[in-house]
């Protein structure tokens, strides 16, 4: 539907100029108004919820939407907004440094994320349902959570789910459409058909707080998620990520960041 693409083409501009405009000590507000400004201007008819642009540990609260805070240099931003076009919605999140370029605990907490992300991708298929790639997600995270020292060494399967949900409060995504959490009374233990639209946005959350992780993951948080469209057939790689555009690779963002968008 050239609605739906037209929606995610401004979307994505929309991303990569906030990105692009980023610096040590900005404002929350600032971001909010860009990415706001932005959407309209690239033809949304104006933001399909009010979106999460939270700085540092203010990631970790996961409907944080006061947005006035100042981001601090070596912080990063979580930034979850989408834009309604003609009655279609978005819902998109990206996390990037506000000073361009990616610590090594905060690459390492966001690769650990990313490959779940890209892994509960290639499962949208017909037949499996959300449930389903939720239950995957946290054996990933779990594993993930273990090699990053979140976890300790020793600990067992049911150690790493707990831990997994504890540091993933959420479920893997929702359906999308017309509203932003669409036919909310379909379970999720539905199996996915072909034309359906969900959202696939795994995070990891660690509060500056938290005295059981290693100090320098406390106070990060990072959530990716795309928009994810069912196509027939089965087998890795039949998903339509219409969000693919939005950058979240890390030599993509640090990229994005580093040029001067107008």
């Amino acid at each position: 539907c050239i609605t739906i693409q037209y929606n995610f083409l401004s979307l994505s501009q929309a991303f990569k100029k906030t990105m692009s405009c980023s610096r040590a000590n900005i404002d929350e507000s600032f971001l909010f108004a860009k990415f706001d400004f932005e959407c309209r201007a690239g033809g949304g008819n104006f933001l399909a919820y009010p979106p999460v642009v939270a700085g540092g540990n203010r990631a970790n609260t996961l409907h944080y939407v006061s947005n006035n805070q100042i981001i601090k240099d070596g912080e990063m931003v979580l930034l979850d907004g989408g834009c309604e076009y003609f009655g279609y919605v978005s819902d998109v999140t990206r996390t990037w440094p506000v000073n361009g370029r990616f610590s090594p605990p905060q690459v390492e907490l966001y690769e650990a994320v990313l490959e779940v992300q890209r892994a509960c991708v290639s499962l949208c298929a017909p037949g499996v349902s959300l449930d389903n790639i939720y239950s995957h997600m946290l054996r990933l995270l779990g594993a993930k959570l273990k090699e990053l020292g979140i976890v300790g060494k020793r600990a067992n399967e049911a150690d790493m789910h707990r831990a997994a949900r504890h540091y993933c409060p959420h479920h893997v995504g929702h359906y999308l459409g017309m509203d932003v959490h669409d036919t909310p009374a379909l379970s999720r233990a539905q199996p996915l058909q072909p034309g359906m639209a969900i959202t696939i946005e795994p995070g990891l959350y660690v509060p500056e707080g938290d005295s059981d992780a290693p100090v320098w993951f406390r106070g990060l948080g990072v959530r990716i998620e795309d928009d994810v469209v069912i196509q027939g057939g089965t087998g890795e790689g039949e998903a339509l990520v219409l969000s693919a555009d939005t950058p979240k690779d890390i030599e993509d963002i640090e990229r994005v960041c580093s040029e001067t968008l107008h």
